[in-house]
């Protein structure tokens, strides 16, 4: 069998990105960072993380590992379970406005959890 003639004779780099973000970090560098901070490195984490998502394990790894990024859809699953994920998503598309009112947000729910907490201790004796 011979090759057509219409073959592309340059063929692309491996492992070159063709978008590089402004701040230097990869995609999915960026979100592997924000998983190992937010569930952990260990391989319970990557079950977790995959049985939220309903993937496969060895892709979570990879996502884990910095490989490959989640998909479109399951970034989403991941950014309703993981401020951090939401976060690290709002910094790398540079709407840093809402980055701080998603840190509000975070801050009222542990204020409001750290209240709870103290209205539900036994009174004190005087």
């Amino acid at each position: 069998m011979s090759f057509s003639k219409k073959d592309r004779k340059v063929q692309s780099k491996s492992g070159r990105s063709f978008h590089e973000p402004r701040d230097g970090v990869p995609f999915a560098e960026a979100i592997a960072e924000a998983l190992k901070t937010e569930f952990g490195g260990t391989p319970s984490a990557r079950k977790t993380v995959s049985q939220l998502t309903r993937s496969n394990e060895r892709a979570v790894r990879n996502w884990f590992d910095g490989k490959n990024g989640p998909s479109g859809e399951n970034l989403v699953i991941l950014m309703r379970h993981s401020d951090l994920v939401l976060r690290t998503m709002l910094t790398l598309a540079d709407r840093h406005d809402l980055v701080v009112a998603v840190g509000l947000a975070v801050l009222r729910r542990q204020l409001v959890e750290a209240v709870a907490a103290i209205d539900g201790l036994p009174p004190q004796p005087s």
